[in-house]
């Protein structure tokens, strides 16, 4: 846990007072909104098993959203829709979900650490952290409450169009989902810009 400080420790000892850690869920899924997270916690924290939310268990990634919350100094959790992504696309509706989670906190960050190697849509002094998830604390946190968010969005979609089955790939293209979509069609859930490539 204690590497998982280093990268924003050096980013303290330059001088910096506030950091946040921002990173995204679901810009992969052909339905259902971006959702993105932006997280400042207390410098040094412990928090056991805070890791990359892929790399934990839905339970895990549930529990640990909680001790997040509870102990962070703050934390802001924002999206963007199906139709800001069909307008935007998704890279810049993934920056307008990002920028609206900082937005959210109620410090403002003097530096805000983007998971990925691309903010060019950044309101805010930012810098990428390739595999930031990994890497550092801030984003770690960060992408466990933008994926536990976002996945609690798709359930409540999954009992309005139980026949995509939501709730078990959310969204994303597996094959259960393709014969969904095959079957019913579209719903309004459905980003239609990927779903052009479906034959």
């Amino acid at each position: 846990m204690t590497e998982l400080w280093d990268y924003e420790n050096e980013i303290y000892d330059s001088g910096f007072k506030i950091i946040c850690g921002v990173d995204e869920a679901g810009r992969g899924p052909l339905a259902g909104p971006v959702c993105a997270a932006a997280v400042i916690l207390p410098r040094n924290i412990e928090i056991p098993g805070l890791n990359d939310s892929k790399k934990l268990s839905e339970k895990k990634r549930e529990s640990l959203f909680e001790i997040i919350k509870e102990k962070s100094l703050s934390y802001g959790i924002a999206f963007a829709s199906v139709t800001e992504i069909e307008e935007l696309n998704i890279l810049n509706a993934t920056y307008l979900a990002m920028n609206r989670a900082v937005e959210k906190l109620n410090m403002v960050p003097e530096l805000a650490l983007i998971d990925g190697n691309r903010n060019a849509g950044i309101k805010f002094e930012s810098r990428c952290v390739v595999k930031g998830d990994a890497r550092c604390a801030d984003i770690a946190a960060a992408s466990i409450l933008a994926k536990v968010s976002r996945d609690r969005f798709m359930y409540e979609e999954a009992k309005k169009y139980p026949e995509y089955h939501f709730e078990k790939h959310k969204g994303y293209g597996t094959k259960l989902h393709y014969e969904a979509i095959r079957e019913f069609g579209p719903c309004p859930i459905h980003r239609m810009s990927f779903l052009k490539k479906m034959h």
